[in-house]
């Protein structure tokens, strides 16, 4: 608790207005990436309390949209739609898909993270199993050329998750941003270039 308190990024998510540290994650990546632009359509999975909703409903301005979702509840954000629930139910990924009303996206963000049980392997295994569910919903909801930026914990599981994102993006680099923790393992991978599949080639061949 101390060291949270006492903390930079705590501070200056305080003194900013940010609702999280983590905003400043996504701020320096975009920085490097420029990942968030006005117009765009972002959707941000695992949102709650916010700190990335924030950063990307200012980038993509009032022409742009952000769809957050979350199990957590969330206070309202002006800029971003929230949904509630959980995002391994089918019926809450039909409720998403909903709100886009089928307006390509084009950027997925994911800051989710499991309650920590304690046991490695278990934590690990949980925390593969949200990054696949993101990576497919990425797949299936960006348009083409669109970019995944999501967090992953190195261990179990990794490489082979790496090797899933490289086969649907074209360009796929790691960042550890300054915020993130020295201690912590966390990684971001950002997938940018998603390529078109063989069925939607054939769709405009047709």
């Amino acid at each position: 608790m101390q060291e949270h308190v006492n903390d930079f990024f705590v501070k200056q998510a305080k003194h900013q207005g940010y609702r999280s540290r983590a905003a400043f994650k996504l701020l320096e990546i975009d920085e490097r990436d420029h990942l968030l632009g006005p117009g765009m359509t972002v959707v941000d999975l695992g949102a709650t309390p916010g700190g990335w909703s924030q950063v990307a409903a200012a980038k993509v301005g009032r022409q742009g949209r952000v769809i957050a979702l979350d199990i957590l509840e969330m206070v309202g954000l002006s800029g971003v739609t929230f949904i509630q629930g959980d995002f391994r139910e089918e019926a809450v990924l039909a409720q998403l898909a909903d709100a886009l009303g089928g307006r390509p996206v084009d950027l997925v963000i994911c800051d989710m993270a499991p309650n920590i049980s304690g046991v490695g392997l278990s934590d690990q295994a949980r925390s593969m199993h949200l990054a696949e569910l993101a990576l497919e919903f990425a797949v299936g909801h960006l348009k083409p050329g669109g970019n995944f930026l999501v967090k992953v914990f190195q261990g179990e599981g990794f490489d082979e998750f790496l090797h899933s994102v490289r086969g649907h993006f074209d360009k796929v680099a790691t960042r550890k941003p300054k915020a993130s923790r020295d201690r912590s393992n966390e990684l971001y991978l950002l997938g940018r270039g998603l390529r078109m599949n063989l069925n939607d080639l054939q769709v405009l061949a047709d």
